[in-house]
């Protein structure tokens, strides 16, 4: 599986600490940046995030700013991006279960390294159910 990872300033140092993670795990990130905690702008981070995972050249993003609220926005607002907020393990959960997110987002001001990392181990262990749930995602697709 190949997984990006982009930030704005308000999420550099989260990012930072999931590289971290990954790399004690044998799992290399794509960095697209930012690459220090210098005021940036969060739309441009989930363009490029969600631009990358369009071009298929990462089968996971994950976004992080400040709340994790506004990069989600920024990643949603391109078809066939599923950008999700995983603020519990049951929305991590459920983000893959139900809705084959393709992005994952954090909130680099509001959520603990540890949090971060179970729900991001939940949603990786977790499967797309299909069905039902292909054909709504079908539907956000269609309009």
């Amino acid at each position: 599986m190949k997984i990006a990872i982009a930030s704005d300033h308000g999420g550099f140092t989260l990012k930072q600490q999931i590289i971290e993670y990954f790399k004690n795990k044998n799992i290399i990130l794509d960095d697209l940046g930012t690459n220090a905690d210098q005021s940036v702008d969060y739309p441009c981070y989930g363009k490029k995030m969600a631009l990358h995972i369009l071009q298929h050249k990462a089968d996971l993003g994950i976004l992080i700013c400040g709340t994790g609220v506004g990069i989600s926005i920024a990643a949603n607002r391109y078809k066939g991006i599923r950008a999700a907020l995983l603020y519990s393990l049951e929305t991590a959960e459920m983000a893959k279960r139900h809705n084959n997110a393709n992005i994952i987002v954090f909130g680099g001001r509001t959520m603990t390294l540890t949090d971060v990392i179970s729900r991001i181990e939940v949603f990786l262990n977790t499967s797309f159910e299909g069905g039902r749930h292909q054909k709504r995602i079908e539907q956000l697709d269609s309009e």
